[in-house]
Order: C-alpha cells, then structure tokens, then sequence
C-alpha cells in the first residue's frame, strides 16, 4: 500500500509537470505562427456517380463481350442525358470523438449544402459517434436542426455506432437507417473523475480551492467531496438527461423514452423493434439504391491543423464536462 501511495503522487507530479511543459510549448508555437492567419478550410467536392460508374465500367470491360458492352453503353448514354435534370442527394461524413471537435467541419458542409439544397434534393450523414461532451454533441444536433427546418429532407446512416450524443444527432433525421450490428441508443449522462484528496492528506500536502458562489464547483479531483456536492452534481446530471429526453421526443416522437432512456444500448436488429432506427441497410447500400435516380456529391469539408492542434488531438476534455 505504502509503494501504491507513493507511485500515485509520484504520477500526479508527472502529470503537472507534463501539463506546465505542454502550455509553455503551445504558448512558444502560439506566438511563432501569430499573423500567419487566413483562411484554413477547404470545402472538397466528389462526384460519387462517376465514381461509381468508373467502378462499374472497369468491371464490365473485363467482364462483358463486345456486342455486350457496347449495348451496356449505349443504355447509360441515354441514361447521362437524364442525369442533368436529376434532385440531388449530398453526402456528409461525420466521425465523431468525445469533445465533437469535427463540430466546426458540419457547419462548413451544411452551410455549403444550404446555399444550392432545395426542398426536392437529399442529405445523407453517414454518422458514426460514440458520443462525448454536452455543448459539443448539442451543437451537433442543431446544425442537423437547420437542414430540417429548410424542409429538406434528412437521412442518417449508421454503419458502426450512433450511441448517447451521436444518438442525440441521429434522431433530428427523417429517417434513420443502420447496419444489422450498429451499436445504438446509450440515452444518459454520466460524470466522472478520480479523487486524490485522501491520498494528498496521507502525505500532508494542503490542497486550496477558492471559489465565489456556492456551487462554483460540486465534486473535484484534489479537493474533500462533501455529499451536498454529490447531490448538487447528481441534480445536474438528472436536468441533462430531462434535456436530452426532450429534444428526442421532439424529433422522434414514436420512442417510448421510459423503456429506452436508461442508458441502455442495442444493435440495430433490437433498436428497430424499439423505433430507435427506421430501416436496417448499410450507407454503401443506400448510395446504390440512389446512383441510377439521383445526382449523389460528397461535400467534405477540410481543415489544416496547425502544430498545436495535432499536439492536442488526442487530449480529451472529458474530466471537467458532462458527457453523454
């Protein structure tokens, strides 16, 4: 006990001095690339049709006779024809950590879509997201929110996982398809973050914390939990689950919240029963359907990292946020 003791304050020295060392770095790379600003967003557009009938061609040419392919093409000449006058489906990608740092990324691509979308064309997110900090996955959602409110239709793909805010991101979708295995659901909240107090106090170092207000800070990492601090967090966390119950019911009327807002979650198989998902199929799945009735473009939105955010890519802000 006495050698677990001591390796724990030993890490929790590391730790500071890593945190003193990283802000003095990003504070020298901060400076070294102050006024080497400008625009840093690239908005990338692929034509999937062609993608896709490139594949199919290639395939065909291997595949077919002469007097065989020829009379394939000729039936797709008639077919580009069509294609001008074709509504539209625009594809967005989004994959999702916990502080939902591709939040920046879905505003671009929306922004983009709704400068050109009509009420006749179609947007498909193929989501994938376990889920992560309140306000990040919050934004999330709302940026979906606008596609919607300019009644143009919305579809989300799960392939993987839409779990608690990826969930809460999925559900603003007029339809929602899934592959048979896809995790989701998830609906809850959850808080969480370890406590030295006791072994601070075993090594007689005093830990200070002042704050103006009573609930400035419910439960912390160095300092002595109090139960009102407890309850104080736990009231919190209940008023977030009360938020996101509602904004579901309010895109997804049809869930029975009581029976799949435990925190639970489901493979799609399941989730269908539950009206979770309206449809099991893949993305790939659903871009076929599509390739011969709709012009189909990805819109990806780009973004040049600088030396600093690739530092802090991987740091997730998860100790001091609510996350779903």
């Amino acid at each position: 006990m006495q050698f677990i003791a001591e390796y724990g304050l030993f890490l929790t020295k590391v730790m500071t001095v890593v945190a003193a060392i990283l802000i003095v770095v990003a504070g020298i790379i901060a400076l070294s690339q102050k006024g080497k600003g400008g625009d840093k967003k690239k908005i990338s557009i692929k034509h999937l049709n062609k993608k896709l009938n490139d594949l199919r061609q290639h395939l065909q040419q291997e595949i077919l006779s002469k007097a065989e392919l020829k009379k394939v093409l000729k039936a797709e000449k008639k077919e580009k024809k069509k294609a001008k006058n074709m509504p539209r489906l625009f594809v967005i990608r989004f994959h999702g950590d916990i502080r939902a740092t591709a939040a920046n990324s879905l505003r671009e691509e929306i922004t983009a879509i709704l400068s050109i979308a009509t009420k006749d064309d179609e947007v498909l997110v193929v989501l994938e997201s376990g889920g992560g900090v309140v306000h990040g996955y919050g934004l999330c959602a709302s940026q979906l929110a606008r596609i919607r409110q300019r009644e143009i239709p919305l579809t989300i793909a799960i392939d993987l996982i839409a779990a608690s805010g990826g969930y809460m991101m999925a559900c603003v979708a007029n339809k929602i398809i899934a592959a048979p295995f896809a995790i989701i659901g998830s609906i809850g909240v959850i808080a969480q973050l370890p406590n030295f107090n006791r072994l601070l106090k075993d090594k007689k170092i005093d830990f200070e914390q002042h704050t103006a207000g009573q609930f400035k800070r419910t439960i912390t990492t160095f300092g002595e939990n109090t139960d009102e601090a407890r309850e104080k967090l736990k009231e919190e966390l209940e008023e977030t689950h009360v938020l996101f119950k509602n904004f579901i019911h309010q895109y997804r009327s049809i869930i029975n919240l009581e029976k799949v807002a435990t925190g639970e979650h489901w493979y799609a198989r399941q989730a269908l029963d539950l009206k979770l998902v309206d449809e099991l199929s893949t993305s790939d799945d659903y871009l076929m359907g599509n390739l011969d009735n709709k012009a189909i473009y990805e819109i990806t939105c780009k973004t040049k990292k600088s030396v600093l955010e690739k530092m802090f890519q991987q740091a997730e802000l998860a100790w001091t946020h609510f996350k779903f």
